[in-house]
């Protein structure tokens, strides 16, 4: 039989009646004679509630005892829909990612699967009955639970989707799919039918939570199509697949929105080789994954270096940043937590000139400052203060037509 996999968030069992739901939807499946395995994340906004625990009786938390804690929202989850599938006369057993065979690295709380072992799932999968797996989680070398970041069930989903050989993967989410921009910025945003691994990436790491990024890498190198779809109804959602036919007709797909981002600027460094290094060398030692890099002129024999890192790494950051900048002898480090990234994605940008101008005169309009620029070829970022973020995506989301079927440089060039 084909395997199915599902996998549903946090708001999606977040209530005994949504958990209830859910089975509902699981038991359908096996109905039709499928393999069904489902990947579920944390009962609503459980893995904050635990975190606001932990740091209620520890002021710095070691990343195992973390990952021990923050694990059990996910194995209540799956314990809470086994019992709601048994209850309605149909065979299920739960996993943790560790008895699922989810094999990862010793990097606490955003550790990375190096391989997927799903035996005793596949064992219950012959016998019959539907799988649960708790998301988010592994076990390392040494037998240690791990987590695997912010939206990590994503991950899990997909990586037992590839290991089991299901030819998709369902994302049941709280929203309809992948659209346009953040519907509560930008009433008018479209959903997508369909949209490509390399814009989703994109969108995913910009801000778009949907998806998590890492969960769209693995999907990409497997060649593994994603179908994300809301939990709330049947209607389909946005397909995550090689390739998009939107893309091909439209230089901008989508905007996205970060205003988990923080700015840091060492101020005056020396304007010499190997400083640079000095600096990033250390935030990378403390696993801080850093964004927009920008470098001014040089103020005679002294620069100022700014960059963006997120919110959660800001405290890793600081501490680096400091650490640098007393080695270099630096004047000091700046710290910006009221600013946000504004980003366009579009497969398209990467034939069409014309569309840098074009966002940057959007920003203008509005009379937005722009402080710091970074892109790819499919991708435009620019650094704005928090509180015009929400203009920006308004701005750029109606100038590139993206409520409607117009693109207003779309055979340009």
């Amino acid at each position: 039989m084909a395997v199915v996999l599902q996998k549903y968030g946090g708001s999606s069992v977040a209530t005994p009646g949504r958990i209830q739901a859910v089975a509902g939807r699981v038991i359908l499946q096996r109905q039709q004679g499928h393999d069904v395995v489902v990947v579920v994340s944390a009962p609503g906004d459980t893995t904050d509630e635990l975190l606001a625990m932990a740091g209620r009786v520890s002021r710095s938390p070691s990343g195992r005892e973390l990952d021990v804690l923050l694990a059990t929202g996910e194995q209540t989850a799956i314990a809470l829909l086994a019992m709601a599938i048994q209850d309605r006369g149909w065979d299920a057993v739960s996993f943790t990612g560790a008895q699922g065979g989810i094999i990862t690295d010793d990097a606490h709380r955003r550790a990375r699967i190096l391989r997927v072992e799903p035996h005793r799932i596949r064992r219950e999968l012959d016998a019959g009955r539907i799988a649960v797996v708790a998301g988010f989680q592994g076990i390392n070398g040494r037998e240690d639970i791990t987590t695997l970041g912010r939206g990590g069930s994503d991950l899990t989903a997909v990586a037992l989707a590839v290991a089991l050989g299901a030819d998709s993967c369902e994302i049941y989410t709280d929203v309809d799919g992948i659209f346009t921009a953040d519907p509560r910025l930008v009433p008018e945003a479209r959903k997508l039918d369909t949209v490509s691994y390399a814009e989703m990436m994109e969108l995913a790491s910009l801000g778009a939570q949907v998806m998590q990024l890492r969960a769209v890498e693995y999907a990409m190198a497997h060649r593994l199509p994603i179908h994300v779809r809301s939990s709330f109804h049947q209607g389909n959602g946005t397909w995550i697949r090689e390739e998009a036919s939107m893309e091909k007709q439209r230089v901008v797909t989508g905007v996205a929105v970060d205003a988990r981002t923080v700015k840091f600027t060492v101020r005056g460094v020396p304007d010499r080789p190997g400083v640079a290094h000095a600096l990033f060398s250390r935030l990378a030692e403390r696993q801080v994954n850093v964004d927009l890099i920008i470098q001014s002129a040089a103020r005679g024999e002294l620069a100022d270096m700014s960059f963006t890192v997120a919110e959660d790494d800001a405290e890793a950051a600081r501490a680096a940043c400091r650490e640098a900048a007393e080695a270099l002898g630096a004047e000091g480090v700046d710290f910006d937590g009221d600013v946000a990234k504004v980003s366009i994605v579009g497969a398209g940008m990467v034939s069409t000139p014309g569309v840098a101008a074009r966002m940057f005169g959007l920003l203008a309009g509005q009379g937005i400052n722009i402080e710091l620029i970074g892109c790819s070829e499919i991708k435009i970022s620019c650094v704005v203060r928090r509180d015009r973020a929400a203009d920006a995506a308004r701005a750029l989301h109606d100038g590139f037509g993206l409520a409607g079927l117009g693109d207003p440089l779309q055979g340009r060039g």
